[in-house]
């Protein structure tokens, strides 16, 4: 199975085996990982899912869609890498993703 780590916003790391098809949010929430909220339940309406993803994954991941890039705009701390871990699901090719988490979401 493939494995995704958290590593929340004070350097705690979290790896954890990870089903395809299963959006990076779920996974999170599943484990208890600190930091990854979703509170709208992964309908891309709230944010509080959002993780930094490295760009060396960028290839592997779907483009970013005009409603995940409207609600990142509202996050404290965007960066080039932001993106909401509920449009994001599981994949071999995402086997040993690593998802570093903001701290205005602990």
């Amino acid at each position: 199975m493939p494995i995704v780590t958290f590593i929340e916003h004070d350097g705690t790391t979290r790896r954890i085996e990870a089903p395809n098809q299963r959006s990076l949010m779920q996974i999170a929430v599943d484990n208890g990982v600190t930091g990854i909220l979703g509170d709208c339940g992964g309908s891309c309406s709230c944010a509080t899912c959002h993780g930094y993803i490295g760009s060396e994954w960028a290839p592997h991941l779907p483009r970013i869609s005009e409603t995940e890039a409207f609600m990142l705009e509202g996050v404290p701390e965007p960066r080039e890498t932001s993106r909401l871990c509920c449009q994001l699901r599981m994949a071999p090719e995402l086997d040993g993703i690593v998802v570093h988490l903001p701290a205005e979401q602990v």
